[in-house]
C-alpha cells in the first residue's frame, strides 16, 4: 500500500512539475534579455558599448535590420570602434538603411584610416584612386594604401604589387559603380 500511494505522489508530482514548466516567464528569468539584440540596441543608444555590443551590428545587418545596426554602429562608432566605422561606410555605400551616400561612406572610411585602422585606410585610399565620395586624389590615395600595407593588411599588400590598380582587388560587379558620369 505504501508503495502504491509513494508511486501515485510521484506521478502526481511529475505531473505538476510540467504544468509549471508550461507557464509563461514573463519576467524573463528562464530567458533573460542581457544577451538579446533589443538589449544591444537600448546599450548603444544609453552610450553603453563594448566589444559585444557593437558586434551586434553585424548579425543585425545580416538579418536586414538595417536601422537597427546603424543604431548600434553609430554609438561604437562615436565612442572609437573603427570597425564600426567601416560598417558605416558599407553601408552608406550600399544604401543599406538610407539611400546610397558616397560622401557619407567615404567620410566614415575617412575616420577610420585617420584613427589608425588598417581596413579604413586602405578603403579611404581606394575611394581616393576611384574619386569615390571625395575629389579624387592619387598620391594621397597611394599613401593611405602604403599605410595600411605597412601594418599587414593583404589586400593593401596586392594593390601595391599591381601598380595601384584598384581593379585588381575589386570585384567586377561593383564596377559600374565608381564610373565617373561626366
Amino acid at each position: 500500500m505504501k508503495r502504491i500511494v509513494a508511486t501515485i505522489l510521484l506521478v502526481a508530482g511529475g505531473h505538476g512539475a510540467g504544468a509549471l514548466a508550461e507557464e509563461v516567464d514573463t519576467g524573463g528569468t528562464l530567458n533573460p534579455d542581457e544577451m538579446s539584440l533589443n538589449r544591444s540596441i537600448a546599450e548603444a543608444l544609453d552610450g553603453n558599448v563594448d566589444m559585444v555590443v557593437c558586434a551586434q551590428g553585424y548579425l543585425m545587418t545580416k538579418k536586414g535590420d538595417h536601422e537597427a545596426a546603424r543604431k548600434i554602429f553609430q554609438a561604437c562608432a562615436e565612442k572609437g570602434w573603427t570597425g564600426t566605422m567601416t560598417w558605416m561606410a558599407y553601408m552608406d555605400q550600399n544604401g543599406l538603411g538610407k539611400t546610397e551616400d558616397p560622401e557619407a561612406a567615404a567620410a566614415w572610411d575617412r575616420k577610420a584610416a585617420e584613427a589608425g585602422d588598417p581596413v579604413g585606410q586602405f578603403n579611404y585610399g581606394l575611394d581616393l584612386l576611384r574619386g569615390y565620395g571625395v575629389d579624387q586624389d592619387l598620391d594621397l590615395g597611394r599613401r593611405f594604401i602604403d599605410r595600411s600595407a605597412e601594418q599587414g593588411f593583404e589586400t593593401a599588400r596586392e594593390l601595391k604589387r599591381e601598380g595601384y590598380d584598384w581593379k585588381a582587388v575589386t570585384p567586377d560587379a561593383d564596377e559600374w559603380k565608381f564610373q565617373r558620369v561626366y
